[in-house]
């Protein structure tokens, strides 16, 4: 019996669905066995849309459709936790198994704090994840760095340090650090992120470590969870997926891999956060940047953390109605309700209409928070910051007086 902490080369035994599938197909697998014997009821990934960089949310439901979720898709930068709750009741009345990048993980546990999903009924397996590539960039990076014609690729991978397309006509791979010191490559926030191998997930998949006759062949996984155990056991067992022991070897390569990550993320902070400045030039540099701000509130929409059913930046005595680009406190409100719990999944600043960096000003304000208070958002349940108020007392004072604010600001 497996048990956290244990880790395999796993592959599926469907040949078919190994064809389509890459690094052997385990966590295909995985899905079409959790649908086959009814441990979920759906499965909640993604699938190939008009081309490589059209990532569609997708439920399954038959056994059958697994393989239309196969493979990778690093030019679709959709984030799935907050799909969960939106259209899925937060998994309230029905059992889903998802793949999850660090980011979706994240978000899935801020949600569960705050009691919009029910982890309960979720299975996560998390991949591993260098990192994703915005759709708009990734066709002018293939044109102008390149030299192809991006509608004529179809496949694409992150290996080896190198982005690598396949097209009509060849293949080819360029350094990922030569392509971002040139301003092209992952999103920033991607960059910044220091979450590359899901271990709060049930299951931790991915290519990192798989070496020898393997490589290429088989799913590294290592256990994260009784959840994932019992997962991973049951298909064992029924058949559907073979796994040995890793190489030795191959878990010392994991570990430098994901310590490299480590150390490109931290080199990457330093840049992005030095520049901001500090105190009064961090703050004027903000107020510039979302001046631009049109209120258009894709950043709310779409951040996983956002979830009032009465926004406060809606409300007229705080944000007045109409006025465009809105009063700095628009911005203020969003800071002071997330920033202690922002997973740095980039929704703000992919999204926004204005390219404004969100993602920038909220993720450099949590690295804040985190060195003061020791909070690190998304890993766990730990409740964030601002759940430790008295939130007795301020419901009462909120019942007696009929106001929301602490201070009475018209005073």
């Amino acid at each position: 019996m497996s048990k956290k902490g244990d880790m395999y080369y796993a592959w599926t035994t469907d040949a078919d669905l190994a064809k389509k599938a890459e690094c052997g197909g385990a966590v295909s697998g995985l899905l079409k066995y959790a649908l086959e014997k009814k441990i979920v009821d759906g499965v909640f990934a993604v699938t190939r849309g008009q081309d490589i960089y059209d990532a569609v949310p997708v439920i399954i439901t038959d056994p059958k459709d697994i393989d239309k979720t196969a493979g990778s898709l690093h030019c679709g930068t959709l984030l799935l936790s907050k799909l969960v709750k939106k259209y899925l009741d937060g998994a309230g009345t029905q059992k889903i198994a998802m793949t999850v990048k660090g980011c979706d993980m994240m978000g899935l546990y801020e949600l569960a704090k705050r009691q919009q999903v029910n982890l309960d009924n979720i299975i996560m397996i998390g991949v591993n994840c260098g990192g994703t590539v915005s759709p708009v960039t990734a066709r002018k990076m293939i044109a102008e760095k390149f030299g192809v014609d991006p509608d004529t690729v179809h496949k694409e991978e992150i290996d080896k340090g190198q982005f690598i397309i396949e097209y009509e006509g060849g293949h080819k791979g360029i350094s990922i650090d030569e392509l971002e010191e040139q301003g092209y490559g992952r999103r920033n926030n991607c960059r910044r992120c220091k979450l590359k191998v899901t271990r709060q997930a049930d299951l931790a998949c991915g290519n990192w470590g798989v070496i020898g006759d393997k490589a290429g062949k088989a799913t590294f996984v290592e256990v994260c969870s009784a959840k994932g155990a019992d997962l991973l056991d049951g298909a064992v067992k029924a058949g559907v997926i073979k796994t040995e022991a890793p190489n030795p070897k191959g878990l010392e390569i994991r570990a430098k891999v994901e310590n490299a990550m480590y150390k490109l993320s931290d080199k990457w902070r330093k840049k992005d956060f030095e520049g901001l400045g500090e105190g009064r030039e961090r703050l004027k540099k903000i107020v510039k940047e979302t001046s631009r701000c049109i209120k258009c509130y894709a950043c709310i929409e779409n951040c996983p953390i956002c979830y009032c059913v009465e926004c406060s930046t809606k409300k007229p005595y705080l944000v007045k109605p109409g006025e465009v680009p809105p009063n700095f406190m628009f911005h203020l409100i969003r800071f002071a309700h997330i920033a202690d719990s922002c997973v740095n999944c980039g929704q703000c600043q992919e999204l926004c209409a204005m390219d404004i960096p969100n993602a920038l000003f909220m993720h450099a304000q949590q690295v804040e928070l985190e060195k003061m208070f020791g909070h690190v958002p998304g890993v766990d349940m730990s409740l964030p910051l601002l759940a430790l108020v008295e939130e007795r007392e301020e419901r009462d004072r909120l019942s007696a007086t009929g106001s929301d604010q602490i201070f009475d600001i018209f005073k």
